[in-house]
């Protein structure tokens, strides 16, 4: 049995350079849970289904998903489940959950503390492990080869990243661009800050969705794709498993987006791929720029793009999330309003 499905709830951690505490995710989560409960009246009785997503990498430690089911509650049992991905894809798990009719709400939650290590060490380990990752090459340069080839093809210039900063954090593209470079051609506003943080979102099929918001977010198509993850097997400048997600998910008619790119480049190179038009919103938020705590950012802005809707701001919106180097998985959620 299908059935429609909306985000009626979200809420997320502040978004700071490091939280003190454990390397699971509790303290960040408690918060955030009561938040989302306050908000739709729910409990956690009331939850049919719960998932996540985070990285045991991250963590250094194995099982921490597990650990942070503690900010849930020992009692009564819970249906959960897990993805060692970002929480975008622990929701369209839910989602799924969801449609089969098996059960009419869910929570979807994310969690990261950057902090507790090196992340851009840490990020090479989702390298190729034969001939990249023992290189170790870090994910900021990375992102800048890939800057740098979009530079060179001509399909975006230092001025529009810096641009994309300027609207992201205030102030004027030109006095960035007198910034010194962190990884040639990227300079600091380019990057998206280390970030603790977690986020979390609860869904809900039909009548169900109606009773808990005035105005939910309906999922109107939702779809995940990937590219290689042999850097030197595909174009860094172009991302089609964006474009193939895009075309799946159907958003023609959007008027905001809320886009995963943890590099100013990321979002020209998104919004060339989505097909994106100068009339679309993108970011209101201010978007992975202001905050990107690993594995919450891409379900954030499903969140983000969802508060749109609940406060009539918009009609139709998109999400997108990403994960891996350079734009390897992505995934597009659009919604709307009725």
């Amino acid at each position: 049995m299908s059935t429609e499905v909306a985000v009626v709830g979200f809420a997320q951690a502040p978004h700071v350079r490091a939280t003190e505490g454990t390397t699971n995710g509790v303290e960040m989560l408690v918060p955030v849970f009561a938040e989302l409960f306050a908000e739709t009246g729910l409990t956690k009785e009331d939850i049919g289904f719960w998932c996540s997503g985070s990285s045991d990498y991250l963590a250094a430690r194995a099982f921490s998903f597990i650990a942070a089911v503690d900010a849930i509650g020992a009692y009564p049992p819970i249906n959960e489940s897990h993805v060692e991905m970002d929480g975008a894809w622990a929701l369209y798990e839910a989602w799924l959950k969801i449609r089969t009719g098996e059960v009419d709400t869910a929570l979807v939650y994310g969690f990261g503390k950057s902090s507790a290590g090196d992340l851009r060490r840490t990020l090479a380990l989702q390298l190729d492990p034969y001939t990249v990752a023992p290189l170790w090459p870090d994910s900021v340069s990375i992102a800048a080869m890939q800057a740098r080839l979009g530079i060179d093809a001509g399909l975006w210039s230092e001025r529009a990243m810096a641009e994309v900063a300027a609207r992201a954090h205030g102030g004027d593209a030109v006095d960035l661009l007198g910034e010194p470079y962190i990884a040639d051609p990227l300079r600091r506003h380019d990057c998206a800050p280390i970030t603790d943080g977690a986020s979390a979102v609860i869904l809900a099929s039909g009548e169900r969705a109606r009773e808990l918001r005035e105005r939910p977010a309906w999922i109107t198509g939702i779809e995940h794709r990937i590219d290689s993850g042999s850097l030197g097997a595909r174009d860094l400048t172009t991302s089609p498993s964006t474009a193939a997600s895009a075309r799946a998910a159907d958003v023609d008619g959007v008027e905001a987006a809320e886009l995963h790119a943890p590099f100013t480049h990321q979002e020209i190179l998104l919004r060339q791929a989505i097909g994106l038009g100068d009339d679309v919103s993108v970011n209101p938020s201010g978007g992975p720029l202001t905050g990107n705590p690993m594995f919450a950012a891409g379900l954030s802005r499903i969140g983000e793009a969802a508060r749109l809707l609940f406060d009539g701001l918009h009609g139709r919106v998109l999400a997108h999330a990403t994960s891996g180097p350079a734009l390897q998985q992505n995934l597009v959620c659009v919604m709307e309003a009725r």
